[in-house]
């Protein structure tokens, strides 16, 4: 059965992909807008973003600070 919640975490990205990334970058063509896209998920979101999960630290300097 759909759960409206089920897709809250998608829901969440794409914002911040939007307001972070995208608003106010005019996008040429498609392979632009790819890159544009792949490098705010695979660099900004996934290992310079701070969480709040994780004491507001980049999962970059919670990993650093837990692994020592």
């Amino acid at each position: 059965m759909a759960n409206c919640c089920n897709n809250a975490c998608v829901e969440s990205l794409f914002h911040s992909l939007k307001v972070e990334a995208l608003q106010y970058e005019p996008m040429m063509n498609r392979e632009i807008m790819r890159q544009s896209v792949f490098q705010y998920i695979e660099v900004d979101y996934n290992r310079n973003r701070r969480r709040s999960a994780l004491g507001y630290l980049s999962p970059e300097n919670y990993e650093l600070k837990n692994s020592a």
